[in-house]
């Protein structure tokens, strides 16, 4: 798996730096052990902005929409990249269960919590599965910011925030608990704007 990212992430990069060339602010905040990367998602290109951001030294799993790997030879290309699909709007217990084992592993998961694009370029509601997914298997949570205009030929910046593990009453959270740790996402990553201005 690691070798298929390698060989995809070489092939893709040349073109995409020369159109899309993204500037790190905060790369140095990303963990060396299993983290989970929360951008928030404005576009179809943010999982490439956020990879490219990371470089080869960091290897995120991605949990993306089934539709996406649906595509004939694009859909293929991101499996072996380490893409793996989820089927929104139900309870995807096979996607749910790699999720887990990603981040058991010490591998690194990317997953945008509001859970689809904001086509109005704003940042929408999370959902609960980062929390989930966080306590259940102490894996702290990375914000990240991306956004919402990519330049052609300029740099767009991608900020890492300071990674975190939310806290909670109980060991693996209540309902109420999942939405709070949701809401406080959302804003840390609102926050990151700042720093590209």
């Amino acid at each position: 798996m690691k070798r298929a990212y390698a060989v995809v992430y070489s092939i893709v990069w040349p073109f995409f730096n020369l159109v899309h060339p993204c500037k790190a602010i905060g790369r140095e905040r990303i963990p060396d052990g299993p983290v989970i990367l929360c951008p928030n998602h404005t576009g179809l290109s943010d999982p490439l902005f956020v990879a490219f951001a990371m470089t080869l030294k960091h290897r995120p799993q991605v949990m993306a929409k089934a539709e996406l790997l649906e595509v004939p030879i694009i859909g293929w290309i991101l499996k072996k990249a380490g893409i793996f699909a989820v089927e929104r709007g139900k309870s995807d217990v096979a996607a749910v269960k790699r999720a887990m084992k990603c981040l058991k592993s010490g591998d690194k998961l990317m997953l945008f919590p509001e859970g689809t694009r904001q086509k109005d370029g704003q940042l929408g509601e999370a959902k609960t599965g980062v929390a989930m997914f966080s306590l259940r298997t102490g894996t702290p949570i990375l914000p990240i910011y991306i956004p919402a205009k990519k330049k052609w030929f300029g740099r767009t910046p991608v900020v890492f925030g300071e990674p975190y593990l939310p806290q909670t009453e109980t060991r693996h959270g209540s309902a109420l608990e999942y939405e709070e740790i949701a809401r406080d996402l959302m804003a840390r990553i609102a926050a990151l704007e700042e720093q590209v201005k």
